[in-house]
């Protein structure tokens, strides 16, 4: 059985077969009894478009998103762990032939140009990849 991440959150908008759901993103630190006080506790909010064309929706109302784990781990795979290894490597190659290390660094983070470009060509197709499901949350 495919291990499911969920996400609480509050549908912001709908458009059509479209469903904008707000989600706030929290640290550990801010389940804390401190938080209120601490400056590490951490919350960021972000939209999530989800395809749904179920009319039942209304905008504010608690839902759950949910999607296969894997597709969380290919999403950092793509977004983290491929374009640290390509400037790592970037890095190595560049010692033995550049002597200024200032200018390899940059070289380095130049390489990511292209490699997002070429991640923004295939928007469509990982979007239809990366896809959450969404549900009525039952516990409000």
């Amino acid at each position: 059985m495919a291990h499911i991440i969920e996400h609480n959150g509050v549908i912001n908008e709908i458009n059509n077969d479209r469903i904008h759901v707000l989600i706030i993103q929290q640290t550990a630190c801010s389940e804390c009894h401190a938080s209120g006080v601490c400056t590490s506790a951490d919350k960021e909010t972000k939209i999530i478009e989800v395809e749904s064309s179920d009319p039942d929706f209304k905008i504010g109302e608690n839902v759950i998103l949910y999607g296969k784990q894997s597709i969380g781990l290919q999403a950092v795979l793509l977004a983290f762990v491929i374009p640290f290894i390509l400037v790592l490597v970037s890095l190595i190659i560049q010692q033995s032939f550049v002597t200024n290390e200032a200018i390899a660094g940059v070289v380095s983070l130049l390489v990511l140009v292209p490699y997002y470009l070429i991640l923004s060509f295939f928007n469509k197709r990982l979007k239809a990849k990366f896809k959450f499901e969404i549900r009525k949350d039952t516990n409000t």
